[in-house]
């Protein structure tokens, strides 16, 4: 029998800070959904504006990603 990927608990996710994009997809992550249907939420304002850290590295206010889990992640 298969083992279940782990997932991580909405109380393991930080709560302050910045967090990377594997850190908030599944399975590492909260959000179930894929990469490309992330941004393009970000793209229409569906989910959290992404802060740039560099050339490239992007991250989002962990906040900001509470308040969706919070409020209900909304898939097309």
């Amino acid at each position: 029998m298969k083992k279940a990927d782990p997932v991580r608990k909405p109380s393991e996710f930080p709560t302050t800070g910045l967090v990377r994009l594997s850190s908030i997809l599944a399975p590492a992550g909260p959000v179930p959904i894929s990469r490309s249907a992330w941004w393009a939420g970000v793209r229409t304002g569906r989910y959290p504006k992404a802060i740039k850290l560099g050339p490239r590295t992007t991250a989002w206010r962990a906040e900001d990603i509470h308040k969706l889990i919070d409020n209900g992640i909304k898939e097309k």
